[in-house]
């Protein structure tokens, strides 16, 4: 771990709450780099809880894909819906995620609620056939902000940070991060089971890839044009929510505009995006962080963080 990764976990903790918040920075840094760049803008006192939850985002979104059956993925979305339960029922559970979970909701006003929403759909999405595609972009945004803004709102109250205004920002970057997740996941996913089962079907279907196969409908993977224009709607959808977003700034409360530098990255996303005319399987998309150079995306991060802006 680097020198600005053990300044963030910091403090009184033992030594195997240590090693708990330790392993916690290195998963967020291993498999959520942009991220967890956005977190090491937090202040101090606020990354130990930033952290543990950035790291249960990505324990239960990995678990899927890390699976050899999908069975075994579900299990464990399963596994952690019940330690949410028992992490609020003071039960010790041998995890170094959950561990950090239960420090930080002893310490601060963590809503199991979000942290239940979050894992449950998960669970939802997990159980749904590959070929049961969204009907609409609105159950996306639904997902992203389920699994997405609700990190930023668990974030936001483990500062202490109680603001409608920041929530209701917050409420916007998840969704526009989340959706813009899956716009990049498409060709991952497509290459595991031949299917874009992200874009919904209303969306397919106005751009001529939807297709009935079997009684089953299915979205068509051969028409690089129709996708591009696909993913154009859903990032124009992802765009709205940033500027909406970004539209409120100016009555978030200064302390909670760190937390919501995530904004950063998705505009990054979208700005990589464009430059491949939405093209997903454009391999300038897969270079450094979300298409651009590392050092262009940390000073792109510093300027925002510099000027309180996000």
């Amino acid at each position: 771990m680097d020198q600005e990764g053990r300044d963030s976990m910091s403090g009184s903790a033992s030594g195997g709450l240590r090693a708990a918040l330790s392993y916690c920075v290195q998963q967020v840094r291993n498999y959520d780099y942009h991220h967890y760049l956005c977190l090491l803008e937090l202040p101090l006192e606020m990354r130990k809880a930033a952290f543990a939850l950035r790291a249960f985002n990505v324990e239960t979104a990995r678990a899927m894909d890390v699976a050899s059956d999908p069975k075994i993925g579900l299990m464990r979305l399963l596994w952690w819906q019940e330690t949410i339960d028992k992490i609020f029922s003071n039960k010790l559970i041998e995890h170094p995620t959950a561990q950090a979970l239960s420090s930080i909701i002893s310490e601060h006003r963590i809503s199991k609620v979000w942290l239940k929403r979050s894992i449950e759909a998960r669970i939802k999405d997990a159980q749904r056939e590959v070929s049961d595609i969204p009907k609409t972009t609105e159950e996306l945004e639904k997902y992203a902000e389920d699994t997405v803004s609700t990190v930023l709102y668990l974030t936001l109250q483990s500062g202490g940070i109680t603001s409608t205004v920041a929530d209701h920002a917050a409420s916007h970057i998840g969704k526009a991060s989340g959706l813009l997740l899956l716009i990049k996941s498409l060709p991952y996913h497509a290459s595991r089971n031949r299917l874009f089962s992200y874009i919904p079907a209303d969306v397919a279907s106005k751009h001529g890839l939807l297709e009935n196969r079997g009684g089953q409908p299915e979205i068509r993977v051969d028409d690089r044009g129709a996708l591009s224009d696909a993913v154009f709607e859903m990032a124009s959808v992802a765009n709205a929510h940033i500027k909406k977003a970004r539209e409120l700034a100016g009555t978030v409360p200064a302390e909670a505009r760190p937390v919501l530098l995530p904004a950063v990255p998705s505009q990054v996303l979208l700005d990589s995006l464009s430059r491949v005319q939405f093209d997903v399987f454009d391999p300038r998309l897969a270079r450094g962080i979300l298409g651009v150079s590392p050092l262009w995306y940390q000073l792109k991060l510093k300027w925002h963080s510099s000027l309180g802006k996000y």
